[in-house]
C-alpha cells in the first residue's frame, strides 16, 4: 500500500463536497482547527452549492474533486459531509495524477465510495470526523485525526466488551460504512476481504436491512476470508412494528459467531461524537482478551 505524504505545518488542506449540500456558514470552527495545527485551508467550489440534497451537479461536484486531486499545493482533500452521491462521481473522476502525487482523502459514512476505490488502487486513506461533526467532536476525535495526519503513533486501547471475540491477528484495515459497502459489492470499487481487518459502522438501517447487508457479506464469502473484524458504532437503528428481535450487534455477531478470529465491538468510530480516525490500507495489530482490547497500527 502506498502511504501519502504526511502533512506538514503551512501544507493545504482542501474541503469540498461529494455528496449532500453544505450551504450553512459552519465551517469556522474547522478552519480554526486546521490553522491550530498550522494548515492553511481552502474551500472548494461545491461548498455552498444547492442542488436539491446535493452539492451541485454530479458533474461540479466531480470537478471540484478533481480540481483538488491535481493541485499539487493541496496535500490533503477532506469531505465537508457525507449523506449520499459520491457512488455518482466515483467514475467521473481521473486518478492518474492522483497514483503519481497521492495525498490524503479524509471522511466517513458516505466517503466509503472512496476509501474502498482508493483501497484497490493501493492507497491508504483516512476514515475519521468531518467538518460539519467538528464542532461536536470530541478531543480524541479531532487529536486521532490530527496525529493520523501528521504520521504519529496511532493506537487505541479501549475496555472489553461482552460481545468480543478475543485472540490476536494482524493484517490490513479495510472497511467503513456497511451500506456503502453492500451497496458496492459486484462493481470495481468492492471491498477486498481476503485476508484483511474488516471495520463496519452506519447510521439509520432498519434492522432487517443490517440483517440481510451482514446475510450478504456471509454468502459472498467475505467474512469467512477475514482476520479480524472491528465493529463500530450502530447508531440511531431502526425497527418495524413487529420486531427483529435484535438490535444491530447482536444480528452481526449471530452472522459471526461462527469465526475463529478476533472480533471488537463498539469500537469509537462512526456517527458519534467520539469519532476516531482510522487509516484504511494501514496494517494493524488488534488483541482482544477479558480485561481490553488493543488496535495499533504498524
Amino acid at each position: 500500500m502506498i502511504t501519502p505524504p504526511y502533512l506538514q505545518k503551512g501544507d493545504t488542506v482542501a474541503i469540498v463536497s461529494t455528496a449532500r449540500k453544505n450551504i450553512d456558514d459552519n465551517l469556522k470552527p474547522t478552519i480554526d482547527l486546521l490553522e491550530g495545527w498550522g494548515l492553511k485551508v481552502k474551500i472548494g467550489n461545491t461548498i455552498g452549492l444547492d442542488y436539491y440534497q446535493l452539492a451541485g451537479t454530479d458533474d461540479q461536484r466531480a470537478a471540484d474533486f478533481q480540481e483538488q486531486m491535481d493541485n499539487p499545493n493541496i496535500k490533503a482533500i477532506w469531505c465537508v459531509r457525507g449523506g449520499y452521491g459520491t457512488v455518482k462521481i466515483i467514475d467521473k473522476l481521473d486518478f492518474t495524477k492522483f497514483k503519481q502525487s497521492p495525498k490524503w482523502i479524509i471522511g466517513f459514512s458516505d466517503v466509503t465510495v472512496l476509501h474502498s476505490h482508493l483501497n484497490r488502487m493501493g492507497i491508504e486513506s483516512l476514515h475519521a470526523t468531518m467538518p460539519v461533526a467538528i464542532p461536536r467532536a470530541t478531543d480524541e476525535a479531532k487529536n486521532s485525526l490530527c496525529a493520523a495526519l501528521f504520521g504519529d503513533t496511532l493506537q487505541y486501547t479501549l475496555d472489553c466488551d461482552a460481545l468480543n471475540h478475543n485472540g490476536k491477528a494482524n493484517g490490513e484495515l479495510v472497511g467503513g460504512n456497511l451500506s456503502i459497502l453492500y451497496s458496492l459489492l459486484g462493481t470495481e470499487s468492492a471491498v477486498d476481504c481476503s485476508d484483511k481487518i474488516l471495520f463496519l459502522e452506519d447510521l439509520d438501517e432498519y434492522l432487517y436491512h443490517v440483517d440481510r447487508m451482514m446475510m450478504n457479506l456471509k454468502r459472498n464469502g467475505c467474512l469467512q476470508s477475514l482476520k479480524g473484524i472491528i465493529v463500530g458504532a450502530m447508531t440511531e437503528m431502526k425497527d418495524n412494528d413487529i420486531p427483529w428481535g435484535r438490535n444491530a450487534l447482536e444480528i452481526i455477531e449471530d452472522t459471526v459467531k461462527g469465526l475463529n478470529i478476533p472480533i471488537i465491538y463498539n469500537f469509537p468510530a462512526g456517527h458519534i461524537r467520539d469519532n476516531r480516525a482510522l487509516i484504511f490500507g494501514r496494517q494493524v495489530s488488534i488483541e482482544v482478551n477479558a480485561e481490553q482490547s488493543k488496535v495499533i497500527f504498524e
